[in-house]
């Protein structure tokens, strides 16, 4: 991971509202006595929404304050979670997926998409309106390629879709959340067809013959095993009827 700093420009303070401060209370007083630090994650990322999707060190600083805890400690948690922006972000703030199901599902050409109308990764456009980052999986990967832009999910991106997405969101048109082809959740995408026609795909056929040879070669192994035992018991019967015959004569 890379080293995360806080933003060189800090504001002058940080302030929760009476009815953040009311929640936050409410937070806290769900851990025992001594234990009320386990709340800074949540605090935290109460703190970030209510400061424009970034912690400034004020904020930091005010949830530790809340939770009677060193400054640094709250400090090392802040910056070692990358859900925390550490620096200013834009009006929205795209976290767009970059791992393995995303990229063979065309997570390039999105990422292309946001240095076209954006530019670099982390820097706020000139406007304002737009920051964005590539980040790990996003546990969307049935809708992939996807983003995260604020609190919203958009899924089954393609160039086309997510540029005028980011178009909709600057002019302050009304955009739809979720996917983007017009499937509900991760049902087949349509034209599609239904799944699963294949029996092979479910009998065990094919997907479940390790499981065969295994079975298999686990009672070939117990039945050699049972003869062998059998095969010496039968033996050591012999040597002792042997035995007892010359014993007697």
């Amino acid at each position: 991971m890379s080293v995360r700093r806080l933003a060189e420009v800090q504001p002058a303070s940080f302030a929760f509202s009476a009815e953040d401060e009311a929640w936050a209370k409410a937070e806290i007083a769900k851990y025992p006595p001594g234990r009320q630090a386990s709340a800074i994650i949540p605090l935290l990322w109460r703190a970030q929404a209510r400061n424009d999707y970034w912690l400034s060190k004020p904020a930091i600083e005010k949830v530790a304050d809340m939770l009677g805890m060193p400054h640094i400690r709250a400090l090392e948690i802040a910056t070692f979670y990358s859900m925390f922006n550490l620096a200013p972000v834009g009006k929205y703030f795209v976290q767009l997926c970059g791992t393995t199901p995303c990229a063979l599902r065309g997570a390039a050409d999105i990422i292309k998409v946001c240095e076209d109308k954006i530019g670099p990764q982390r820097k706020v456009r000139a406007d304002g309106v737009f920051s964005w980052a590539e980040v790990e999986c996003l546990g969307a990967c049935c809708n992939a390629p996807m983003a995260q832009i604020n609190d919203d999910y958009y899924e089954d991106l393609t160039a086309e879709n997510f540029a005028r997405l980011l178009d909709d969101l600057a002019a302050g048109r009304p955009v739809k959340k979720g996917s983007q082809s017009g499937r509900i959740c991760s049902e087949p995408e349509p034209g599609k067809g239904p799944t699963l026609t294949d029996a092979a795909l479910y009998d065990g056929s094919v997907v479940g013959a390790w499981k065969h040879r295994f079975d298999e070669s686990r009672a070939a192994a117990a039945a050699a095993e049972k003869a062998a035992a059998e095969k010496k018991a039968a033996e050591d019967a012999a040597k002792a009827a042997a035995s007892a015959t010359e014993t007697k004569t």
